[in-house]
């Protein structure tokens, strides 16, 4: 039983549907001449090309003399095989026509709250331009749950900061951003522009929940450390937005992405504060999952994202 599998599987694969068409035309025709003006081909051809099909099958398919033409029960059997194969690709050229083309499905993103990348917003924008049809679900999580939700398949990627790598994830680099510590514009350091690194020790302060030694934001709590703010915290969240409005409100001075709020410092909401130089660097990932069963939206979002990163050097994902 395994001899004859095995030899049915081997037809199967070096069978050439070209023979198998000519035969068809050869029945249909009833003869080797008739069938050569059909297909356009010169007779020794069409002959050659039955004689190839029944060693190939050994089978004699088509009994034929000088003045007879007869199908054998073999090429018989085979005939109605053929027509029904040829109807089948015959159909599929049509099944194929009528597939829409059209790109949709959702795209679930996780995101740190402090992601602010451009190339990301001109992804969004572009994508959506082309396909309509395509929603969207973001929902902003400490980068901690964000890996989580990439790696329990809850999102289609994530971007976030990366403290350690799960093996079971990718990650591929987005940008680096630098955090610098600011005050409100109700504290007593804001305008001034003699300060040092020193002056804010022991300052009632504010910070990220993953401002830890342990957690993302390792650089920027080795610092917070350095100037002996860890006994003068007095408010943290996991979202910037609420880190930023405890500085604003002048709950205590905080570390926040310089390029994020650059419009905040030009508006007089923010003023920037030592170290000036060699400021904490934190590096952004997107986050995919290899075992994910991604939906076409899924995976052409990410392909278009990181086409578009791929084309700008790194140097010019790097904000000061």
């Amino acid at each position: 039983m395994r001899v004859v599998t095995e030899q049915s599987d081997r037809l199967a694969r070096e069978l050439d549907w070209n023979l198998l068409r000519t035969f068809m035309v050869i029945v249909q025709e009833g003869g080797i001449t008739a069938a050569a003006n059909r297909l356009l081909l010169k007779q020794p051809t069409v002959s050659n090309a039955l004689k190839r099909l029944e060693d190939r099958l050994k089978k004699k398919l088509i009994d034929r003399g000088p003045t007879h033409f007869r199908v054998t029960d073999a090429g018989d059997h085979l005939y109605r095989e053929v027509v029904e194969i040829y109807g089948s690709v015959a159909r599929l050229t049509v099944s194929i026509r009528d597939i829409d083309d059209r790109i949709r499905g959702k795209v679930s993103i996780g995101l740190a709250s402090h992601v602010t990348f451009p190339p990301f917003d001109e992804t969004i924008r572009d994508f959506s331009a082309r396909h309509p049809e395509v929603t969207y679900e973001a929902t902003v999580a400490t980068s901690a749950e964000v890996t989580s939700w990439v790696l329990e398949k809850r999102a289609s990627f994530g971007i976030c900061l990366v403290h350690k790598q799960h093996p079971k994830l990718t990650y591929r680099h987005l940008y680096r951003q630098h955090f610098g510590f600011f005050c409100g514009p109700d504290h007593r350091f804001f305008g001034q522009r003699d300060l040092a690194l020193k002056d804010l020790a022991g300052e009632p302060s504010v910070s990220f929940s993953t401002d830890q030694l342990h957690d993302a934001l390792r650089p920027v709590a080795l610092l917070r450390t350095q100037l002996g703010w860890d006994d003068s915290l007095r408010a943290t969240s996991p979202h910037l937005e609420e880190v930023r409005r405890m500085i604003i409100s002048g709950v205590g001075i905080g570390p926040l992405p310089v390029h994020v709020v650059t419009r905040d410092v030009e508006d007089g909401l923010l003023w920037r504060l030592p170290p000036y130089e060699d400021a904490p660097e934190i590096d952004i990932y997107l986050v995919t999952n290899p075992a994910a069963r991604l939906n076409r939206a899924e995976q052409y979002f990410i392909d278009d994202l990181m086409t578009r990163v791929a084309g700008i050097p790194l140097k010019d994902r790097e904000y000061e």
